[in-house]
């Protein structure tokens, strides 16, 4: 049996299949054999053979999977180290933290660039590392349930280590309506008021970049209410707005970003706007879960995680009160 990519050490539990390997374990769990009943789920590679295993890391550039130290040992050189997510899977949000801990004993001056936060809640920011808030007063003050929505159970851990560590959280976004302007009237229809939260920057040339946001419009838009045009301008407000961040608060030390896989793959989204602005050396890491179908060129690495996702009940929530 010839494998089909590369191994450097990996994890026990890290495994790559090949097309002819799932056939015959395949064919065994069919049979019996092996005392196995069911077939494992595995994400597959588009035009290649390789299949790969929950918890596995593939270095996409070798084809080779990598244990976690492999990759933390990888990432010491690169500045920004940007790591995707779908935002309801808590795995997903379980290995940012790992990435995050894996890389700040070797870090003198590490920060964390959230997707999650727009740029005037910078100054509650600082006061929750700075251990100034509880989580409801934390809670109250970003108006996390009014922005982004999703459960704050997600992010939990990832905000107490960054406090506990003294590590400082870099909002990355605009105000969350701005965009939302954008997609209704495009950037012409910006108040001066608007125009102050704008990045130095708006690149709408990049022919890739529009393509692959063009398909995921024409997939989910709903007619009438947008025009491309505008959501590709609100995009890419989205996107320099937040290379603009990581340029601007990057300044000698490294910065994990934390954003949705959109922001990060092909690296057209957030990483190359912000090298654009720094020069500063980045990895990307797209986060992934087996039953799906990946592509090589996404990023520098695929982490592979258990299809796993919170309730839908449990994805918003409300704030409560003090007594």
């Amino acid at each position: 049996m010839i494998p089909l990519c590369n191994r450097e050490p990996a994890h026990p539990k890290k495994w790559l299949f090949n097309r002819q390997l799932m056939s015959t374990v395949a064919a065994m769990m069919m049979l019996g054999i092996g005392g196995c009943a069911v077939t494992p789920k595995t994400l597959s590679i588009k035009d290649n053979p390789t299949r790969l295993m929950e918890n596995t890391i593939l270095k996409t550039a070798t084809l080779s999977v990598v244990s976690q130290e492999r990759l933390f040992a990888d990432l010491v050189d690169a500045r920004v180290v940007y790591v995707g997510e779908s935002h309801t899977n808590p795995s997903h949000h379980a290995i940012q933290l790992e990435v995050i801990k894996g890389l700040e004993p070797t870090t003198a001056h590490l920060s964390i660039g959230m997707e999650m936060f727009d740029h005037t809640y910078q100054p509650v920011l600082d006061q929750w590392t700075a251990g100034e808030l509880d989580q409801t007063d934390f809670i109250e003050k970003t108006h996390w349930y009014a922005n982004w929505r999703f459960s704050f159970d997600l992010y939990r851990d990832i905000l107490e280590y960054a406090k506990e560590k003294g590590l400082r959280i870099i909002a990355l976004n605009v105000p969350f309506y701005i965009p939302s302007r954008i997609r209704v009237g495009g950037l012409a229809s910006l108040s001066e008021a608007d125009r102050m939260h704008l990045p130095t920057i708006i690149d709408t040339t990049h022919a890739d970049h529009r393509a692959y946001l063009e398909e995921i419009f024409n997939l989910h838009a709903f007619s009438g209410r947008d025009t491309f045009d505008f959501f590709y301008e609100a995009q890419c407000t989205w996107e320099d707005a937040m290379a603009d961040a990581v340029a601007e608060n990057l300044e000698s030390g490294k910065m994990v970003v934390l954003a949705g896989n959109g922001h990060i793959i092909r690296k057209f989204g957030i990483p190359d706007r912000a090298f654009a602005r720094t020069h500063a050396s980045f990895k990307t890491i797209y986060l992934d879960q087996v039953g799906n179908e990946a592509v090589l060129s996404w990023a520098d690495y695929l982490w592979l995680t258990p299809e796993t996702r919170m309730p839908q009940r449990q994805m918003m929530g409300s704030v409560k009160k003090k007594p």
